[in-house]
């Protein structure tokens, strides 16, 4: 009996990076990362930055992005991204510039809640350079 497969879209605002059938798709939601298969309830939820894992044939592809929103329903999920890459085309050096740069980002935040927003970021871009 063949696995039921949820179709994926990644979309970023240059391009559309991936477009496939998958057996499970993990996104960085706002409250956790999730897990969505196929026959998921309907649901919208933004993204926080984090790693995508796309589950297919027992393979992962994995792509970093920087928050956005997710639209899922029982036979799709569709990733709107504020920035995505293929975590292949992730250079180790760039990413800890990013951090860097989120760190100075939280030093030089004027209100608490932009500073907890450059925390939060920092948080996440140190999770993805874990899994790198």
């Amino acid at each position: 009996m063949a696995v039921a497969r949820i179709a994926f879209d990644l979309v970023s605002p240059e391009r559309l990076l991936l477009s496939c059938e998958a057996d499970m798709v993990t996104v960085p939601g706002t409250e956790g990362y999730m897990g969505v298969m196929a026959g998921h309830a309907p649901l919208v939820s933004t993204l926080r930055a984090g790693m995508i894992d796309v589950n297919k044939d027992g393979k992962d592809d994995r792509y970093f992005i920087r928050g956005g929103f997710a639209e899922i329903s029982p036979t799709k999920i569709t990733v709107l991204a504020e920035e995505a890459l293929p975590m292949t085309e992730m250079d180790l050096a760039v990413l800890d510039q990013r951090i860097a740069d989120a760190q100075e980002d939280e030093i030089a935040a004027k209100t608490d809640a932009d500073r907890q927003k450059a925390a939060q970021l920092v948080d996440d871009l140190k999770l993805v350079k874990a899994a790198f």
